[in-house]
């Protein structure tokens, strides 16, 4: 963790989280964020927007972090300080999502949609808890549902002014994290890639393709089932599946490095994935990067804290350091 740093104000602070972040250091970025909290909690509570702001970048780093329960807790505080704030919704809801808390997840990203039915990712996740509450719960499912809160339309017409204060657009959902239109989004002063839109068609030719790379996967014949995958790929990049399907692929030929790149491109559109962090730890311990290894274990088991093959690969690596 940094050490506290002199400092003249809460926003540079701010700022330099906002430097962490950008940098992947996400722990750090939390600590200053912190710092900048604390100033800001003690000069009252005529700064609430501002407040709120750093409550959800810190949530932000948090969800990187893989660290969802505190992520739940500082967008909870963001809201509480500023209403119906889009990014702290989708924040917690990537979290809720990650926490299998289902749910929440689904009255979280249904919020953002009554506040603008534009934002593609509140789309797309709203559409994932669909699907799992109806396999979980049946055609009743609904009937199992938190409330879900009225936004007034005052809170509408504010938020969604162009000048409406924010630090910047919500992180993709986490465990499948990624709003879909092809540009970038910003985060903590961070752009990020994000889903491109794939077609009903292309999706499906995709599905195909993985599905017989799964098949020639069974049949052990791993080199063919990396060229139905990237055909896949092509067909539709945002299927997280088949990343991680080929990432498997990867590591039964001892190509580590082509491992780690597609668990990462996993994680990038699912943050919290178990596959892509177990699989890009399996190829890091190959590669001797026994910190990266580490550190996506740590990830994962704060996701699943009871994966007993993630606590014995963390074994493995802590006594071979």
């Amino acid at each position: 963790m940094p050490h506290k740093r002199r400092s003249h104000s809460w926003s540079e602070l701010k700022q330099t989280g906002n430097e962490f972040f950008k940098n992947g250091q996400y722990g750090d970025a939390v600590s200053f964020y912190s710092q900048a909290i604390q100033l800001l909690e003690k000069a009252g509570r005529a700064n609430q927007q501002d407040l709120g702001i750093l409550y959800s970048n810190r949530a932000a780093s948090y969800l990187k972090d893989g660290n969802c329960g505190e992520c739940v807790k500082d967008c909870s505080v963001s809201l509480d300080l500023v209403p119906f704030g889009i990014k702290s919704l989708l924040r917690r809801a990537a979290a809720y999502e990650a926490l299998e808390r289902y749910r929440l997840a689904y009255v979280d990203y249904k919020t953002v949609l009554q506040i603008d039915c534009n934002v593609p990712s509140a789309h797309d996740g709203t559409n994932r808890m669909t699907k799992v509450l109806t396999e979980m719960d049946g055609t009743s499912w609904r009937e199992k549902l938190p409330p879900i809160p009225t936004v007034p339309l005052s809170v509408k017409e504010k938020l969604l002014q162009p000048n409406a204060a924010a630090p910047a657009p919500a992180p993709a959902p986490a465990p499948t994290p990624a709003p879909t239109p092809a540009s970038n989004t910003q985060q903590n002063g961070v752009k990020e890639k994000v889903k491109p839109v794939v077609s009903d068609a292309a999706k499906k030719k995709g599905k195909t393709l993985k599905e017989e790379g799964n098949a020639l996967v069974k049949k052990g014949e791993h080199k063919k089932a990396v060229e139905k995958y990237t055909q896949s790929l092509k067909q539709d990049p945002t299927e997280v599946t088949t990343y991680t399907n080929r990432a498997l692929c990867y590591l039964s030929l001892k190509r580590y490095k082509d491992a780690v790149k597609d668990c990462s491109d996993a994680l990038a559109l699912d943050a919290a994935n178990i596959k892509a962090l177990y699989r890009r730890a399996q190829a890091n311990k190959e590669l001797k990067e026994s910190k990266a290894c580490i550190e996506d274990l740590n990830r994962l088991l704060k996701v699943e804290p009871n994966n007993t093959a993630a606590e014995k690969l963390l074994l493995e690596v802590q006594k071979t350091k």
